[in-house]
Formats: structure tokens, C-alpha cells, sequence
């Protein structure tokens, strides 16, 4: 096989500059890990310098053609070649029992879904790097008081400490996109345990920012919460406001007041 077709509804943008490809590689710190799963490999512009390294390597497409290419051009013993969707996937099947980091040039039109399936697995996945629309990866690293910060940014700086590295241009891709790129590295924290009900957190940090212009006052009135919490000074902040720490605080808060919700 010659080349591989991007293709539109798969979201397919073929990077071909070597340096930034390799640079992406060298993301991953490869620290208290030795597996990697590869998201997206296409031709494998990123994979050559994955196999490169100490590190049995997964690389997971679902795009048939891509898969003929990657088998008709590596040949590595600490490479497997696997067709399937990330998103569909059993990730307990990958690596049993084992750590591993995540990395890839991801698909933008699910880039974010992959980062909270990702989150559902953390306990096992150390590391996480990769290329985002622009937008995205600055969303994800984002700290509060920022328009851009949001349920993505809260919910995975909870566990991970995240980093913007560098942006990337579109010319560097086949086809480019109409939009930068972002490369960012997400390090799972040291103590990644929350001192709050998780599920609660996820509840109050999505509830929060479905209204992010309205005080908490008011965007958490789904919660039965008690005239006397209600006077705490945090309900007079609006979402954006919170650090992430402030919403592990007030989760933590209203599980002592014995609130419910409607849903």
C-alpha cells in the first residue's frame, strides 16, 4: 500500500511533519510504565517513534485501510496492531492488570469523549498525551476565572496535572484542518483519591456548569439544599470562579448537609 485516504467522517488529518511528530512522541515520560496504547495511528508518522522506545506498544485504529498500511509497514516485536473503537472498547482487555499511558494525534470530533472514558480508567492509566484541537487541549489545562474553564478542565485536573505543551499549525497535516492544534501531557497526581463521593463531584460540577452565568445560588437548585448552607459564601460565586480544590470543597459540603436532586 501506497498511502492511506483520509477520511472525512472519521475525522482523519494525516500529520507528515516528522519533527513535531517525533516531539509528540517524546511527550510521554515513561515513568512507573512500559505499555503504551497509540489512538489513531493512520500511517504511523507517530508510531515509528513510539516502537523506538522501551514500551510495548498498542496501536488502535478503526479504520480498515489504515490497518492493511500499518501491517504491510511495521514489523516490530513490542508492537501489536488492533482494529477497534477506543470509545466501544473493553478497555479492561488492553494490557490486563497492567498500567499503561495513552497517546495519539486524536480525532477531533470525539477527542473529548476519549478524555472521560479515559478518566473512567485512571486508576490504571499513569499518563496521558496527545494532540487536540487547539481549543480543547487549552480547555483541558485551563485554570478558573477563565471563560474557557469548564467540566473538562475540573474534572480532569481532579486527578491529573495538565500541561499545554506546544501548538501546531495546520499545514502540517493531510488534509489540514481549519483550526491550530494543541499537544498537551496529563500526569496522573501522586494521591489521585478525592475526599468526596466522585460521583457526586461529577453531579455538582456538570449541574454547575450547565448555567456557568448563574451564581451557584441558582444553578445548583436541583439540589435540595438547606436555607443554612445556602448562606455559605460560595453560593455566591459563579462556576468559573472555583478552583478545582473549591468544587472538591463544596461537594464535600453538601454531602454534610444530606442533599438529594430531582434526577
Amino acid at each position: 500500500m501506497g498511502s492511506v485516504r483520509a477520511k472525512k467522517h472519521l475525522g482523519q488529518h494525516f500529520l507528515h511533519d516528522e519533527t513535531i511528530a517525533e516531539k509528540i512522541g517524546n511527550t510521554l515520560t515513561l515513568e512507573g510504565y512500559q505499555n503504551v496504547l497509540e489512538i489513531g495511528p493512520g500511517m504511523g508518522v507517530l508510531t515509528k517513534y513510539l516502537v523506538k522506545k522501551p514500551i510495548q506498544l498498542m496501536a488502535l485504529d478503526l479504520d480498515t485501510e489504515s490497518i492493511e498500511y500499518l501491517q504491510s509497514h511495521f514489523l516490530q516485536s513490542n508492537l501489536s496492531i488492533v482494529e477497534g473503537d477506543f470509545l466501544k472498547m473493553d478497555l479492561t482487555t488492553v494490557f490486563p492488570n497492567q498500567a499503561f499511558a495513552i497517546t495519539g494525534n486524536f480525532p477531533y470530533n470525539i477527542s473529548t469523549q476519549i478524555v472521560f472514558k479515559m478518566l473512567e480508567h485512571k486508576e490504571r492509566i499513569p499518563e496521558f498525551t496527545g494532540m487536540f484541537q487547539k481549543e480543547v487541549a487549552q480547555r483541558i489545562c485551563e485554570k478558573h476565572g477563565s471563560k474557557a474553564y469548564g467540566i473538562l478542565s475540573v474534572l480532569t485536573q481532579a486527578f491529573y496535572d495538565a500541561e499545554y505543551l506546544f501548538t501546531v499549525g495546520p499545514g502540517v497535516f493531510n488534509p489540514p484542518p481549519k483550526v491550530d492544534s494543541g499537544v498537551l501531557r496529563l500526569t496522573r497526581k501522586k494521591d489521585y483519591t478525592l475526599p468526596c463521593d466522585e460521583k457526586w463531584l461529577y453531579k455538582v460540577v456538570k449541574t454547575a456548569f450547565q448555567q456557568r452565568r448563574k451564581t451557584l445560588r441558582n444553578s445548583l437548585k436541583t439540589f435540595l439544599i438547606s436555607e443554612k448552607l445556602k448562606e455559605d459564601a460560595i453560593f455566591a460565586l459563579r462556576p468559573e470562579q472555583l478552583s478545582v480544590s473549591d468544587f472538591i470543597t463544596l461537594t464535600q459540603k453538601l454531602e454534610s448537609d444530606g442533599i438529594s436532586t430531582n434526577f
